[in-house]
């Protein structure tokens, strides 16, 4: 009897993680490499942030507090929802996690009996599905075309539920894409599900204030008041905020799920770092200034990144409404010769010559669930992706 558990032989590491670990390693070699591979901003956590953050320290919250986040924060979330999405929440709907991640974990875990399935459109991000059958429920992923922008068409919802059908996952702006649910969006996928009453709605709303060109980000519950009762809404600190390694996330939702996640959260990490809640209480409250200058540094790098991708022999990159991502085909790449004499078979194989000719770390489209493309984050230097982008061409140009 072997000591790893089964239900582990379905489950991968997570591709972007790798693709970042292993492009440091390239780096810690001496090697040349531009790592475009990591999904966090590149500007510093807002000085007031950081500030309370110290004033809490110095105040004594370092102890431990209610295992799924402090009366505080939570009366800050509800807040926050109130103000930027018109959302009522009372703080017994509230739960606060170490980070997205385990928030969105932690909901599966609740909620999810063997059988149970849940759609998730694709492209995903790539712990979705490995969350789903840990938890052991069965994903069920229906793709989303470039030709779609990446949204999930009505029809192809409707045809993806059936009477096991528990949840639908929806990120909008994506990761991977950076694709947005315009309000007409949003309202043809809520009119589906108001037909579907035992499906449940997770929003993963972390890139909620990243967004572009007027774009008005709506989330289902505020669009749909009839689905508020069946929608958990998650968001958190790490992306608007720049707040990664803080590891603060949050959802709200129904009373009942809320509090079965908090026991889920009691018998694992217990409650999130004490002083990151604090300081995420003055963030949610404090100025928001700072999100108009850096989304106007991220619409720059996306322009610049989608207008040079797009002169690269065989890329097709679409503009995306939000996130600090591209997500771009390389069909016009496939079955052509890479300067090693691989032939570019996949968008793997395409990273991965990528990498060895030119020193360009990207994560290949098959980890988020679709190919043939690649995903490219813009979240740092203008003059790296400049580079970046112009060693992106001359492979693509290089190919035969």
């Amino acid at each position: 009897m072997g000591i790893i558990a089964k239900r582990l032989d379905a489950i991968k590491p997570s591709p972007t993680i790798a693709i970042s670990a292993k492009a440091r390693a390239l780096k810690a070699e001496g090697k040349d490499i531009i790592g475009l591979s990591a999904g966090e901003p590149d500007f510093d956590t807002p000085a007031h942030v950081i500030a309370a953050a110290i004033e809490a320290m110095h105040g004594g919250e370092t102890r431990y507090t209610d295992p799924d986040g402090t009366p505080a924060l939570k009366a800050a979330i509800t807040r926050k929802f109130k103000r930027d999405n018109n959302l009522d929440y009372s703080t017994d709907q509230v739960t606060v996690g170490t980070g997205g991640k385990q928030v969105l974990y932690n909901a599966l875990m609740a909620s999810l009996d063997a059988g149970d399935e849940v759609i998730i459109p694709a492209p995903y991000w790539v712990s979705y599905p490995d969350m789903v059958l840990l938890a052991g429920g069965t994903p069920v992923v229906v793709e989303c075309s470039q030709e779609n922008r990446f949204i999930l068409q009505p029809e192809d919802l409707e045809a993806a539920i059936t009477p096991k059908t528990k949840w639908l996952i929806m990120n909008s702006p994506s990761n991977p894409t950076g694709a947005g649910y315009s309000r007409a969006d949003m309202v043809k996928i809520t009119d589906v599900l108001m037909r579907h009453p035992q499906v449940w709605v997770l929003t993963d709303d972390m890139y909620e204030h990243l967004v572009y060109d007027g774009f008005e980000f709506c989330t289902p519950a505020e669009v749909e008041p009839g689905l508020y009762d069946r929608t958990l809404t998650c968001n958190g600190m790490s992306k608007a905020f720049c707040m990664t390694g803080w590891r603060i996330g949050y959802a709200a939702g129904p009373a009942s799920l809320i509090k079965a996640m908090g026991t889920i959260q009691s018998q694992s990490t217990s409650n999130p770092n004490s002083i990151a809640q604090a300081a995420s209480v003055t963030a949610l409250d404090g100025p928001m200034a700072f999100l108009e200058s850096n989304n106007e540094v991220f619409k720059a790098r996306r322009d610049l990144v989608v207008s040079m991708l797009n002169q690269a022999p065989g890329i097709n990159c679409h503009t995306p409404e939000g996130a600090f991502y591209v997500y771009p085909s390389v069909s016009g790449c496939l079955g052509k010769t890479a300067p090693s004499g691989k032939v570019i078979e996949n968008d793997e194989d395409f990273v991965s010559e990528l990498l060895g000719a030119e020193g360009v770390a990207a994560v290949h489209g098959e980890a988020f669930g679709l190919s043939p493309h690649f995903r490219i984050s813009y979240a740092t230097a203008t003059e790296v992706l400049e580079d970046a982008c112009q060693r992106i061409q001359r492979f693509c140009a290089s190919l035969t």
